[in-house]
């Protein structure tokens, strides 16, 4: 018999959208009083919801259904031509999993990648604490994806693991122009594949996918992949096992 329990879910305020700064956004979150989120974590996330920090959270706007959460089913997955590529081009590095660490090397690397692709944005890289107030929960079972060259980070992955599958929380990687070819956000990717099948789970989840939103056309390359259908979810819903 499958044990039921019962979430709370809320919704915010109205706030601008991070993908279209013109239109309204709200978000159907987690109740923070939540015992145990990481218990429901599971079944959030196959359920298209996402992690930022300790909030569980899936966009429920009033007028827009834009956002469609999209995993790859890594079994069934094949590289294109352009990852077969890619994959070549990174033979070199030394990839490696392990936890996650905010060490200087890491808030480094990710500082200049946040000064190099998000400048004047409000995404900031000041300290280990703001870093892990963005990527990081207690309760998650967080990973880093290393990937070096010749001893250098160049590369992070962070990376949720859970009962139905690897989440991909962020990527952030070295952007001097040396390493432009590497293409490695593509590769990050690619090795966060290869540890989903290595882990022996099913899906690997790559956040929301937004049509003609140009940030998001990558995450068609990578087919085949599951576009969730969200269900309504009233404030208080009952729920059970995921079915994945």
């Amino acid at each position: 018999m499958t044990r039921e329990t019962t979430l709370r879910l809320l919704h915010t305020a109205p706030h601008s959208c991070g993908y279209w700064p013109e239109r309204s956004a709200r978000n159907l979150v987690l109740d923070p009083a939540t015992d145990s989120p990481g218990a429901a974590f599971p079944q959030l996330l196959a359920a298209g919801f996402r992690r930022s920090g300790p909030v569980l959270y899936r966009p429920r706007c009033d007028a827009c259904t834009a956002c469609i959460p999209v995993r790859i089913p890594v079994a069934d997955f094949r590289p294109d031509r352009s990852q077969h590529r890619c994959l070549a081009r990174n033979a070199d590095l030394d990839v490696t999993l392990g936890p996650s660490q905010c060490d200087a090397e890491v808030l480094e690397l990710y500082a200049r990648y946040i000064d190099a692709r998000h400048s004047g944005s409000a995404m900031t890289a000041e300290d280990t604490t703001e870093f892990g107030a963005m990527f990081l929960a207690e309760w998650a079972d967080t990973r880093f994806v290393c990937m070096r060259a010749g001893g250098r980070l160049l590369a992070v992955a962070v990376t949720d693991v859970t009962t139905v599958g690897c989440s991909a929380v962020y990527t952030f990687f070295d952007p001097a122009p040396a390493h432009a070819a590497r293409s490695l956000g593509t590769f990050a990717i690619l090795s966060q594949v290869a540890l989903t099948r290595t882990l022996q789970l099913p899906h690997l989840y790559l956040g929301y996918w937004l049509d003609r939103h140009p940030a998001m056309h990558y995450k068609l390359r990578f087919r085949p992949q599951h576009h969730l259908l969200v269900e309504e979810w009233t404030d208080a819903q009952r729920t059970g096992n995921p079915t994945g």
